[in-house]
């Protein structure tokens, strides 16, 4: 999961299974940042600004040494790193910082996002992660059938059919059985070159950006493109304690310009 599928050119050619797969991955990623940031819209999550500055950099840091740990091919992360990943998750305990919540530190033109989930937590979220893709992926069908079925030529049918054939399990995806069986740690990724900040805050998470990025970093009331645009990763750390699940979601924001 996490992984943004590669652009292609206008005038490149695919076929309709390829093309209904990339349909599929854009309705991934988008369930994904519904999942992850739609918490105080739909489960009361409170945004907390001002977050303890070395707790944020230390997380931050931490996560940086849990990516370079793991293979570039797979979201599992070594033995090693396992003593890390374990003290990144028990954050909320030993910092006494709330699960659930938006948890905020921002500096000028950036911003850190932790949010970490548990037990039950977990459990709604890959709920909402499933119903988020399948909301999208039934729109979708009904959509491109009442557009182009009435074409009847072997590729429209062909894309209409392998439509029709996606079944993605989410939790699947985030490998979440294993992690449950065999308690290892994973750390997978969403990077986006340019988010628009209005999307992810006004749509998404339901509020004004300026509460995410600050009055100060916050886009004019009529944002041109540039003003919107923001560099974002997301990291997604899954693991097991005491037989509980654990999740945290690493966001980093920085402003797509160089005002800052």
């Amino acid at each position: 999961m996490f992984d943004e599928p590669n652009e292609r050119p206008a005038d490149h050619p695919v076929n309709p299974a390829d093309r209904a797969k990339e349909k599929s991955d854009e309705f991934r990623m988008h369930a994904e940042l519904c999942a992850i940031f739609e918490g105080n819209r739909k489960f009361d999550a409170g945004i907390y600004p001002g977050l303890d500055a070395q707790v944020a950099r230390d997380g931050q840091q931490t996560i940086g040494r849990l990516e370079k740990s793991r293979s570039a091919d797979s979201p599992l992360l070594p033995g090693q790193s396992a003593a890390d990943a374990a003290r990144l998750l028990d954050l909320p305990g030993t910092q006494e910082l709330s699960t659930n919540n938006y948890h905020i530190y921002r500096r000028p033109g950036e911003v850190m996002i932790f949010r970490w989930l548990q037990g039950d937590q977990v459990e709604t979220f890959y709920t909402r992660l499933q119903a988020h893709f399948d909301a999208a992926l039934t729109q979708c069908r009904d959509d491109e059938r009442q557009t182009h079925e009435w074409k009847q030529d072997p590729d429209t049918l062909a894309y209409l059919a392998a439509l029709d054939a996606i079944n993605v399990r989410m939790a699947d995806r985030y490998l979440r059985e294993i992690v449950r069986k065999h308690n290892v740690f994973l750390l997978s990724t969403q990077t986006v070159d340019e988010i628009d900040i209005c999307h992810l805050c006004d749509f998404i998470m339901g509020i004004p950006a300026s509460e995410i990025v600050g009055p100060a970093s916050a886009p004019p009331d009529e944002p041109t493109e540039q003003d919107r645009a923001w560099f974002f990763k997301c990291f997604s750390l899954r693991g097991m304690k005491d037989g509980m699940e654990q999740m945290c979601f690493f966001t980093y924001l920085q402003k797509s310009d160089d005002t800052f």
